[in-house]
């Protein structure tokens, strides 16, 4: 209802009086129209996908709509025909059946275990000096490479690698370790990754 004296700005024509683009009117709107798509679908990403074709049908027939007023009616209608276009092509992949198809889960290691040698490792970790211990947590538990290592703690790569090779001896050595570890790998050989994630 429009009131005697008060002119409504028509939407075909911005505030500069131009007429309404493709680009504006999306940009103005798509919120509005997203959350129909999102209506006619339960997956948010269909509804973007739904809205984009419809969006794509309205853009090739943009020329030929002549009341851009009516531009919301338009767009939900192609919503809602491309929806059901697309819910009559769907293919039916579900089938009865007395078995679940479900494998039977592999076994895996003991998260018990594993967590049981990482605190193993690290109390180990711990007994190092205090530069040689830095560079272990660097090189293998923030995975940092040699040259980061160097970098970070202000030394030379060399000064890295030889003292992370004393600290991995320390750990092969540590009869807690080997104790608490009972049959697992050793430590391994400088350069190789030292399993303490």
């Amino acid at each position: 209802m429009t009131t005697p004296g008060i002119v409504r700005p028509s939407r075909t024509a911005s505030s500069t009086g131009t007429r309404l683009t493709f680009t504006s009117y999306v940009q103005a709107r798509g919120p509005v129209l997203l959350r129909t798509a999102r209506s006619l679908t339960a997956n948010p990403c269909d509804a973007e996908d739904l809205l984009q074709t419809a969006l794509t049908k309205t853009y090739l027939a943009w020329e030929r709509i002549e009341d851009h007023r009516a531009l919301d009616g338009y767009v939900r209608k192609a919503l809602l025909n491309t929806r059901t276009s697309q819910w009559r092509k769907r293919r039916v992949d579900e089938f009865a059946c007395d078995e679940l198809p479900e494998p039977e889960p592999l076994p895996g290691p003991d998260a018990a275990e594993a967590q049981a040698v990482r605190d193993a490792m690290w109390q180990a970790v711990l007994k190092l000096p205090a530069r040689q211990r830095a560079m272990v947590v660097l090189r293998y538990y923030e995975d940092l490479s040699e040259v980061q290592t160097a970098a970070v703690l202000g030394v030379s790569v060399g000064t890295v690698k030889s003292a992370v090779s004393r600290a991995l001896v320390k750990l092969r050595e540590d009869p807690q370790l080997a104790t608490d570890v009972q049959g697992e790998p050793e430590a391994p050989e400088p350069g190789e990754e030292l399993a303490v994630a």
